[in-house]
């Protein structure tokens, strides 16, 4: 057979590019308005922002000024800065020195709430602030007409600070949100039925397996969420959605209205409960196989021999714990037989011992992907946590705020992590803690066992974001995946007013049935006496 003319080549080639082409959904380059919060939160919305720009896609990010997190510039994305009084990382860093003294000390049940009131009003502030943001924008004609002309296809915004969805709702924008966290509680609870048999509030400490003492304590958790948002974040949005959205409208509504929710969790890290079809899970979205570590890390690691390695790190708000305590977890590493590296700011404890090494910055993922590694000590962030469970690295947790403490139990439910509370912190406890999570097998083989399930899906979490954010461009939203539910009264959504209903209908029948047979008795009665007579 002779060979194929090169016409004939060029045509078959032309015809299968075409062919492949069409199997892809069209999505050009698109504008997304990105609206962030500052912080650790940043971290997951910056990897996110970097596969959408990696597929073409223009972004531009409203940061704060003096903001902690967001560059003013970024081969990334174009940003529009807001000057505001005081930074996030102001706020939080008083409160993380004494959120740790009251744990540490065991202060008074007064002590506790006041903290507890502190930490609500300094939240209260920073949405007051980031309001006022929205509002200067709101009434700067030309930034308005700036947003306007860009002609953005979507709003991809954090709901922790709820901003960016009144702004996705000035601007009659598709909203896509990449959340765990709303201003008050978790983001499941306003979309989703929450039932608080099984589902554990946030903060309460339990799990999806109560008796009847934890279920009431987890009615009175879910009180305290329902509590805070119609006390506090509402209030806080209410004068910017009454002043400038037409119609009006609640902080809880519009969220509810939104397209897509990103939710940064999935059924391997949280317990099993009742979702929507617009809930995308992509747990873990931030995860990727280990890179080869700088040669002076690996070079320590490598030294380690068979004994490995352990790695403490508690997160980007605390730089240090107390020098009394970072002491005695000093003297616990020196006498391990590991090597160990340790993230920490502070004072160079006066214990430590040759085989730590102490830096201000580690590679967590590429750490956590290496083969040496046994152990991660850790605060319980989401981040953190997930990227143990992608690398199958037992964790023993030490749990300050927020969420950490509910992140960490999920681990332990399923025997991958142990807790250590702060208050209970010291030598001996933190040195039996941590030889439990290095020598007991099960730990190893129950977050590898987590590790597999996690990275056998269908997809990657980072590509089901991806997808999701495009498809919403390409069709101009995706009403037919949200549910319509959050616009009836609450006695409707729970059918409260059918039952009602029902029930007088039932009653009326019954009533009527004892009427009649009353009627009959009293009539047979009555001819009954007559016949006598």
């Amino acid at each position: 057979m002779g060979a194929m003319p090169f016409q004939r080549v060029c045509g078959v080639v032309v015809l299968l590019s075409v062919c492949l082409m069409s199997f892809t959904p069209p999505c050009d380059g698109g504008n997304i308005l990105v609206f962030p919060v500052d912080g650790s939160h940043w971290i997951n919305m910056k990897i996110l922002l970097e596969e959408l720009h990696a597929k073409g896609h223009n972004l531009t990010v409203i940061r704060a000024a003096n903001s902690w997190y967001i560059a003013e510039k970024s081969p990334l994305y174009t940003s529009i800065s807001f000057e505001m009084d005081v930074g996030m990382e102001d706020f939080f860093e008083v409160f993380v020195k004494e959120n740790i003294r009251v744990q540490r000390e065991g202060a008074s049940s007064l002590t506790v709430l006041k903290l507890i009131k502190d930490f609500l009003v300094m939240v209260t502030e920073v949405h007051r602030m980031w309001v006022d943001v929205v509002a200067r924008i709101f009434d700067d004609e030309n930034m308005v007409k700036r947003l306007l002309d860009a002609k953005y296809d979507v709003v991809l915004t954090d709901p922790a600070i709820a901003s960016g969805v009144v702004l996705a709702k000035f601007l009659k924008l598709p909203l896509v949100l990449n959340v765990r966290w709303i201003p008050a509680g978790e983001g499941h609870y306003l979309i989703a039925p929450t039932p608080f048999s099984y589902i554990p509030a946030p903060g309460s400490g339990l799990t999806d397996k109560m008796d009847f003492i934890q279920r009431v304590k987890n009615v009175l958790f879910h009180s305290v969420a329902e509590y805070q948002i119609r006390t506090m974040a509402e209030p806080a949005y209410n004068p910017l959605c009454d002043k400038y959205i037409e119609g009006g409208c609640t902080i809880i509504s519009l969220l509810q209205e939104a397209d897509i929710w990103l939710f940064r969790s999935d059924f391997v890290f949280d317990f099993p409960r009742p979702t929507m079809p617009n809930v995308v899970y992509i747990g873990g979205f931030q995860c990727k196989p280990a890179q080869p570590l700088p040669a002076d890390l690996e070079d320590f690691v490598q030294s380690a021999g068979e004994h490995g390695v352990i790695i403490m790190t508690l997160g980007t708000l605390v730089n240090a714990l107390p020098e009394d305590l970072a002491d005695e977890f000093a003297s616990v590493f020196a006498k391990m037989p590991q090597k160990v590296i340790w993230k920490h700011k502070g004072k160079r404890p006066s214990t430590l011992g040759n085989n730590t090494l102490i830096v201000e910055w580690m590679p967590q993922k590429d750490l956590l992907g290496h083969p040496q590694i046994k152990a991660f000590v850790a605060h319980g962030g989401t981040n953190g946590v997930q990227e143990a469970i992608y690398h199958g690295v037992p964790v023993l947790g030490i749990p300050l705020f927020f969420d950490q403490f509910d992140n960490l139990l999920r681990l332990q439910d399923r025997g991958a992590g142990k807790i250590l509370e702060l208050a209970y912190a010291n030598a001996r406890s933190f040195e039996l803690a941590l030889n439990e999570v290095l020598h007991q097998d099960s730990y190893r083989q129950n977050i590898q066992r987590m590790s597999h399930l996690h990275r056998d899906q269908p997809m990657a979490p980072m590509e089901q974001a991806v997808f999701w954010v495009e498809y919403v461009m390409r069709h101009k939203g995706a009403r037919h995946l949200r549910t319509e539910a959050y616009k009836m009264p609450w006695y409707s959504y729970h059918s409260l007013d059918v039952l009602l209903v029902l029930m007088a209908a039932v009653a009326v029948l019954l009533y009527s049935t004892f009427a009649v047979f009353r009627f009959l008795c009293c009539r047979h009665r009555r001819k009954s006496k007559a016949k006598q007579h």
